[in-house]
């Protein structure tokens, strides 16, 4: 087998030759599960949260994102190694981000001879649409701040409820880059373990391994950055959202300050004091009047003091 494996070139690469050491298993393909479970021992029963170690093989899950349309999907792949087989435990339907990884090892055929090699491609292909998934956030974030501006600049109604759809949105946009920040510490986990479990021969595999490493980690910086900027976006629009319902309510209490003592005097015209002994008195509406004036300017002093008439 390892003849036959290292005299494949990338001219004649065949993705048949990834069965001798790569099986992919479909999570709804009960009868492949069962026959791998009698043949190799591979259960994937409990190892679909954590890392778990057998007597022959090592299971690895990583949650992995991916860009399909311009939506963000996120699927479990369980990783089976052992030395000479890998097995994927991946949707049932097929999963666009290998297809980098067949494309990787179709450029370098020798990463097909192993299954170290194989899943060292495939953690490649989860990083690199990690990275697009961040590419896809930031496009979406950039769109969101303008239209987030042009909401908080206009007194439309209809503009302040597309406010909320946006912000809504941009939850859902600092979640997905929340969660790829997630993927991406488990890639790294999965990388290391990767590192330690491969043979002491495979000295190129490990060097690239280490490059893997090192470009997860800078994916996971990015995210970081998309991250800061989503929470940034979110407290100034807040704020700002926050400024604008002051101003609402400032507006309400100079209307109110301006408009409670001329109701005052209404309701004074409008009372009935045929009863009343003090009715008489000519001074009575004058000093009447002279109470609304005073009761008005009172609260309006009040508010400039304040710097609420500004």
């Amino acid at each position: 087998m390892t003849t036959f494996l290292s005299a494949v070139t990338a001219d004649h690469f065949d993705t048949e030759v990834l069965q001798q050491h790569w099986i992919p298993l479909a999570a709804d393909d009960a009868d492949t599960a069962a026959v791998l479970r009698e043949r190799l021992g591979i259960d994937f029963t409990a190892a679909r949260r954590q890392v778990r170690e057998s007597d022959n093989f090592l299971y690895l899950p990583v949650v992995a994102g991916y860009q399909r349309g311009e939506t963000i999907e996120r699927v479990t792949i369980v990783f089976a190694l052992d030395g000479e087989f890998l097995v994927t435990l991946q949707p049932s339907e097929h999963f666009v981000p290998f297809d980098k990884a067949v494309a990787k090892m179709r450029r370098n055929p020798e990463l097909a001879g192993s299954a170290h090699g194989v899943m060292y491609a495939l953690l490649w292909a989860l990083n690199e649409a990690s990275e697009r998934v961040l590419y896809h956030a930031g496009d979406a974030l950039e769109a969101l701040h303008e239209e987030i501006e042009q909401a908080l600049g206009s007194h439309d109604r209809t503009e302040i409820a597309d406010l909320r759809d946006a912000m809504s949105r941009l939850d859902a946009t600092a979640r997905i880059v929340a969660r790829t920040r997630e993927t991406q510490l488990q890639l790294a986990r999965t990388a290391r373990h990767l590192v330690a479990d491969a043979p002491a021969t495979h000295g190129e595999l490990s060097d690239s391994i280490g490059l893997l490493l090192a470009d997860i980690d800078g994916v996971k910086e990015h995210a970081g950055v998309e991250y800061d900027k989503a929470r940034y976006l979110q407290q100034s629009a807040t704020s700002r959202l926050g400024a604008r319902q002051n101003d609402f309510v400032r507006v309400f209490a100079v209307v109110t300050a301006v408009s409670l003592p001329p109701t005052l005097i209404a309701t004074c015209y409008g009372m009935d004091l045929t009863g009343i002994t003090e009715s008489p008195w000519q001074l009575g509406l004058s000093i009447t009047i002279l109470l609304a004036v005073v009761a008005a300017v009172v609260p309006l002093a009040y508010l400039r003091k304040k710097g609420l008439l500004r």
